[in-house]
């Protein structure tokens, strides 16, 4: 059973990679962001559009990089996409301790769904090198809600 899950989850990554979600640049956006991780060279951009009430209305991102980035920022943008800016924070943090750990401490019920969707890429703290590629769609979506216009490493 364990290894058909493993197979599950490197269909998903495989998938999410080869054909991201929300692959396109974001015309209306109110927020940017720029990621690199210079260990392997991946490198994208994250526009956010917010809804009147602040929530992630729309999140898409363009970039060149391994299939763990390209699934990691596609499934990132779908996950996001109707949260808040707290609860995206939220979230990233809890990737991040995933994408280390291989286990989410503390993933309450509220982004208990969120999580689950998100542990396809979990195996990727088995392998520290890979967690720079996982985590730089996150760091990039900090620094989009940031606004800071600084770029966004996954050091």
């Amino acid at each position: 059973m364990f290894d058909d899950l493993r197979d599950l989850y490197q269909e998903v990554i495989l998938d999410h990679g080869r054909k991201p979600r929300n692959f396109r640049r974001l015309e209306e956006a109110d927020r940017e962001g720029r990621g690199d991780n210079p260990m392997c060279g991946d490198r994208m951009q994250l526009w956010v559009k917010l809804a009147p009430d602040g929530r992630l209305d729309d999140v898409a991102f363009q970039g060149k990089g391994c299939a763990i980035s390209m699934a990691s920022a596609s499934l990132m943008t779908e996950t996001v996409r109707g949260k808040t800016q707290e609860e995206a924070r939220e979230l990233s943090d809890r990737f991040r301790a995933l994408a280390t750990t291989g286990t989410c401490p503390d993933c309450g019920a509220a982004l208990a769904d969120e999580m689950e969707r998100l542990q396809v890429l979990g195996g990727v703290s088995e392998f520290p090198s890979r967690v720079k590629c996982a985590t730089l769609a996150w760091h990039t979506l900090n620094a989009a809600l940031d606004n800071t216009g600084k770029e966004a490493s996954s050091e």
